[in-house]
Formats: C-alpha cells, structure tokens, sequence
C-alpha cells in the first residue's frame, strides 16, 4: 500500500494538505464572480469552481475544518471514505463514500457550506483517493482549521469524535 500511495503522489505531483493528506488542485475556472455579487461572507472575487485530487492514508486523517462553500465530494478509488459531519446546529452524521452501494456508500457527497467536516480512511490499512469540487471556488481565506477546545465546548455531545479528528 505504501508504495501504491507513493507511485499516486508522485505521478500527481500531490503535496501535503494542512488539514492532513496529499492534494493537487486540478482545476480552477477563468471565470471570476465578483465580491459584489457574493455573500458577505467572502473576502474578494472567487474563480466560479475550483477542483482537487485529494488522498488520505489509514495511518492519517482529514482534521476538522469548515469552509464557506458546498463541497463535492467524488470518490475515485482505494478504500472507501468517511466524511464525518457537525452541521451549525449540531448533528453530527458520518457519511461513508465509495462504492459499496449494497451497505449504502455513495460515490459522491454534498457538505453544505459552514459545516464542520473530517474525513478518514474507512479500512484500518489502505488509502482513499478522492477528488473534491468547490463553489464557489476554494480559497485559504475561507479555509478554517478547528480548535479542538472550542469545537467540544460549542459541540459537547460530540467531544469523542472531535478529539479523534482534531489535532492537540
């Protein structure tokens, strides 16, 4: 396995996410939506769409983070995935993606804008192999890494799989 997610990150010219995982931006549109014409909450103009390769070990994990965009998710290959989900008010679901239809994966998810997200490889040895649509389009400036102590205090019920996606 190691040397398969090796081969992957070297042929994508993938380098390491902050939020855990190797990724490579595949696509970001010419097009330009103008801060006027956006939401309050966006700092500046974003590119219409933007997309990225992204792969996670089972020796590692995607840490909690929020952006101000949906994201698609797409499942490629590798083992499945779990998306693990807190939405603004507090419902936690973890979400499996894949190809296992039969015990109900899905090869794509929608996470709604503002909601907190953290993803993990399914299998305790593999590697997951995704790719990840944004729109408007990703920009660190709208890219939030969780505080482990403020998300448990916001989200007490769900201080388990917070500090199991967080890092001290």
């Amino acid at each position: 396995m190691e040397k398969k997610v090796e081969q992957i990150v070297a042929k994508l010219t993938m380098i390491p996410h902050p939020e855990g995982g190797f990724y490579k931006e595949t696509y970001r549109s010419d097009g330009v939506i103008p801060k006027e014409t956006l939401k309050d909450k966006f700092s500046g103009d974003r590119n219409y769409c933007t997309g990225i390769y992204f792969l996670l070990t089972s020796e590692n994990f995607s840490a909690f983070h929020r952006i101000k965009q949906d994201e698609m998710w797409h499942f490629y290959g590798g083992n499945s995935l779990y998306v693990h989900v807190i939405t603004p008010e507090g419902v936690y679901t973890r979400y499996a993606v894949g190809m296992n239809l039969d015990v109900g994966e899905s090869p794509q998810l929608v996470v709604p804008a503002g909601c907190w997200f953290a993803s993990s490889v399914k299998d305790t040895e593999g590697y997951s192999f995704v790719g990840c649509t944004v729109s408007p389009g990703f920009d660190f400036e709208d890219f939030e890494l969780a505080e482990r102590s403020v998300l448990t205090s916001k989200y007490p019920e769900h201080t388990e799989v917070i500090s199991q996606y967080t890092r001290a």
